[in-house]
């Protein structure tokens, strides 16, 4: 019975890094391409897709993945080291996306343009706002005797599970954002169901991390 699960367990491990490589890809691909579309500095608005694709879709992806057991770039180093990492790249993140939420925001304020009247906007400023609470509550997993009345795993499964939420808040903005006139007017047919399927991947990827690492491994802890 036992040589029977051996080799499932081995090729959904080669699964999980595929998948795991894949993203890493995806991630730095979808964030080049919207680099080349927005052609940022070209305008104020320029700034605003590029810099939430590159803190949601790039740094955050790579903060997340560097706990991945199958392919982490960090795989040799110790958890407390990745969780520094892992810390200064979600506070990029964060400041990114709240430049990034900052520049649409003034650019609507001079074409006197309403705020935050679609789902994009609600969500990708709920996104924000979640993301940078987010980066604040990781300071209590790096020094965790502040946090007396938790337990260090109890924090580290709130954290990731939270953290979840507001990374798949990101890609569900960015996947609006795709619907937006700016981006179907410069991108079509095939190309944009191919763009789209960078951040809906990487969400499915860092989503099955999250849950096979902590939620499921909680499940089933007597």
């Amino acid at each position: 019975m036992a040589q029977g699960v051996e080799p499932e367990t081995r090729a959904y491990r080669h699964l999980r890094r595929a998948a795991g490589v894949l993203a890493h890809l995806l991630g730095a691909a979808f964030t080049v391409f919207i680099a080349v579309l927005a052609r940022p500095g070209t305008s104020l608005f320029s700034w605003h897709p590029f810099l939430m694709t590159l803190s949601f879709s790039f740094l955050m992806t790579e903060a997340l993945l560097l706990f991945s057991p199958d392919c982490s770039p960090l795989q040799r180093f110790s958890h407390k080291v990745k969780g520094r990492y892992h810390w200064i790249l979600q506070s990029l993140a964060a400041t990114g996306a709240v430049l990034g939420l900052a520049a649409v925001f003034y650019n609507k304020y001079l074409n006197n343009k309403l705020h935050f009247t679609t789902w994009h906007g609600l969500i990708g400023v709920s996104a924000v706002l979640c993301a940078a609470a987010q980066s604040l509550g990781g300071v209590s997993l790096l020094y965790p005797k502040l946090v007396k009345a938790w337990s260090l795993a109890k924090l580290k499964r709130y954290h990731a599970t939270s953290g979840l939420v507001v990374y798949l808040l990101g890609c569900t903005s960015l996947l609006l954002g795709m619907c937006s006139l700016w981006f179907t007017t410069a991108v079509h047919s095939l190309g944009w169901y191919l763009a789209s399927l960078c951040p809906a991947l990487c969400a499915l990827v860092i989503m099955n991390q999250v849950t096979s690492s902590y939620v499921a491994k909680k499940r089933f802890q007597p």
